[in-house]
């Protein structure tokens, strides 16, 4: 019987190993297949605007499309020049980024170089609140507050505007911007901020010639970011901006952007298989390919700003 102990003894040490090695390869095929799950719900994404689309393209001409100044898919003659409603997209995502790329890099410059502990831990949360709120809100927002501030200083705006529409998506993508910007500062090492003061560098000189160019990888994801969430914001895009499909780059007039036009269009007053509900799938291509390119301009300055403060 004693010589048996020693077998037992090594059977309970590999049965003891095997149960980490069991666990350790489940953790691996589940986050396979989460990563799986992601790829495979992006292809599908693509193949339901590809198969959706391909209809309308077969009817309307891409080069129309893409090139075509008048967007009417619901009055005689038919058109479906899709220009008026990148337009209004773009107006509406550079409008935004205006007002909140630089607001959003200066108070995460504040929070992560200036601001006490406990003003930063105040100011941090009330910043963060703006994201919380309901878009819809933000849309009303600009409908009745913004427009009204806005009419004296430019007598000939509309009520539904492209301005209204970009301040209130800038102000909503603000804590997105602020928060991510921060996090970039505050990855920054501490040896770098150490030997710019060591060399009589001052706070503000640390911050512009040493801290923001250290982050800027960061900072630049964060901006473009930002921006793709500018480009499909909807709700309070199509409350404040109106519902005007017209090319124009002045933005005091009504706009009407990508998403406003597909959340306008599928309240169930376009029955499958018709023009109108194909149309709404080749915006979406549309969208979809602006949204691509933003994200694949944010990798490549990623990598490149990566590179050189590496």
């Amino acid at each position: 019987m004693m010589r048996n102990a020693p077998v037992q003894h090594v059977s309970g040490q590999k049965s003891a190993r095997s149960v980490p090695r069991a666990v350790e390869s489940l953790m691996r095929w589940l986050t396979f297949a989460s990563a799986l799950l992601s790829v495979v719900t992006t292809f599908g994404i693509i193949w339901v605007l590809l198969s959706q689309s391909i209809p309308f393209f077969r009817a309307v001409s891409p080069i129309d499309f893409f090139t075509g100044t008048e967007w009417r898919p619901t009055r005689e003659p038919v058109s479906y020049g899709v220009l008026p409603l990148i337009t209004g997209t773009l107006i509406i995502t550079v409008g935004a980024g205006i007002v909140a790329i630089p607001l959003g890099l200066l108070s995460a410059i504040f929070l992560s170089e200036y601001a006490s502990v406990r003003v930063r831990s105040i100011l941090k949360p009330l910043l963060e609140l703006l994201a919380g709120i309901p878009t819809v809100v933000y849309g009303y927002f600009g409908l009745f507050f913004v427009t009204p501030l806005l009419k004296p200083l430019l007598p000939g705006i509309q009520s539904s505007n492209a301005l209204a529409g970009a301040i209130v998506v800038g102000i909503m993508i603000l804590p997105l911007v602020s928060s991510l910007c921060e996090d970039a500062l505050a990855a920054v090492p501490r040896p770098l901020r150490d030997a710019a003061y060591a060399l009589g560098a001052t706070k503000a000189e640390v911050t512009t010639r040493t801290t923001v160019p250290a982050a800027l990888s960061g900072i630049m994801a964060a901006f473009i970011l930002a921006l793709s969430r500018a480009l499909g914001e909807t709700m309070a895009v199509a409350l404040a901006a109106g519902s005007t499909p017209q090319l124009t780059f002045n933005p005091t007039q009504s706009v009407q952007t990508m998403t406003a036009y597909i959340v306008s269009t599928s309240k169930g007053d376009a029955p499958a298989g018709t023009m109108k509900s194909y149309s709404l799938f080749a915006v979406g291509v549309t969208l979809f390919a602006f949204t691509l390119f933003l994200n694949v301009i944010a990798a490549r300055l990623v990598r490149k700003f990566r590179q050189v403060y590496a």
